[in-house]
């Protein structure tokens, strides 16, 4: 197989902060991995909060192709298995890789990603539509250009509840509020039974990653049911979540893939967790490939190529109470 490596920028249509960052521009990383007359697309964007850039997921990649042009046809979950080696410590380097792998595999199968899941497209949860923090006037406008009937509003300032109260005033659509661990347990409870009365979902990840025993209490008495993201990252989080929260966000660039993802759904559910996939405000390669597992999850958020001001590739299209897919074998995506 044939790996290309290909960087580029995203631009946003407004300026997106959440608790710990704000950005304009998101980097991102497209992989194209090559066997015959058939190749897979793959993505993963940067983040500096985790310390991946573009230069670091690049040398991984780099590492790898000596390797890879050893394999041919190959089921992800096995390629997966024989790469991990080269990606310690960067699994958003190996979720472009193995997004690639699973989209080359379904077209050599000659079937779409969903088909070889054997999900059902049909049954995909309405994706939230984000609202990133701002100026409550600004808010109040993004909501007004884009009418969704689901958001979620990133929160973590010092106005968290004067900006949910403004922004009901303006819409009957339901809410999902993420403060990106920006709240204390006491704070996160006292919140949720007002939250609950402005006809607020869920909360996600109100608490620092790895404040457990305020996440117990929260657990034990929140108004309202509680989604782990900076708490579940890898596989091994799944059981560390599970009496502390109601459910799991999964991150595709953060567990290392669809591979990795897929083994967190399952576990999940076998807990009795509600599941959930969200993005990384990628383009619709990335976004594409989410669409495809979505009818796993009772939760999705996968509105990253909605927030571009210009997409660098064509794949599923998101409406508010549906989505369509390209009729293209694999997750569908092409690059522009």
């Amino acid at each position: 197989m044939k790996l290309e490596i290909l960087p580029f920028k995203l631009p946003l249509k407004h300026t997106f902060t959440i608790a710990h960052q704000s950005r304009d521009v998101q980097d991102t990383l497209i992989v194209r991995l090559s066997s015959g007359d058939k190749y897979g697309l793959g993505e993963s964007t940067t983040n500096p909060f985790y310390g991946i850039s573009l230069k670091n997921m690049q040398a991984c990649l780099e590492e790898t192709k000596a390797k890879l042009s050893t394999i041919d046809a190959i089921h992800p979950e096995e390629l997966w298995k024989i790469v991990k080696p080269f990606f310690e410590g960067n699994p958003f380097a190996q979720c472009a890789l193995d997004m690639a792998a699973w989209d080359l595999y379904a077209k050599q199968q000659g079937q779409k990603l969903y088909e070889l899941l054997d999900l059902a497209p049909q049954n995909i949860p309405i994706t939230n539509f984000t609202i990133g923090i701002a100026p409550v006037s600004k808010m109040i406008e993004k909501m007004k250009e884009q009418q969704w009937p689901l958001y979620k509003i990133k929160l973590g300032t010092e106005h968290d509840m004067e900006i949910i109260k403004e922004l009901r005033k303006h819409t009957d659509s339901a809410f999902r509020i993420d403060a990106n661990c920006a709240w204390y347990a006491e704070q996160a409870i006292a919140y949720s039974h007002e939250l609950a009365d402005l006809n607020v979902e869920f909360m996600e990840q109100p608490l620092a990653k790895d404040d457990f025993d305020g996440m117990k209490k929260v657990y034990q008495e929140s108004a309202l049911p509680v989604i782990a993201d900076e708490s579940c990252i890898t596989e091994a989080d799944v059981a560390k979540c599970y009496g502390f929260f109601h459910g799991i966000n999964v991150k595709l660039v953060k567990a290392g893939g669809i591979t990795p993802g897929l083994r967190m759904l399952k576990e999940a559910k076998t807990l009795g967790m509600k599941t959930m996939v969200g993005c990384m405000t990628e383009s619709s390669v990335g976004i594409s490939a989410i669409a495809h597992i979505a009818p796993l999850l009772d939760y999705v958020d996968m509105d990253g190529a909605m927030l571009l001001s210009e997409d660098i590739a064509d794949g599923v299209k998101i409406f508010d109470d549906h989505v369509t897919f390209p009729n293209r074998n694999g997750t569908g995506a092409l690059l522009l």
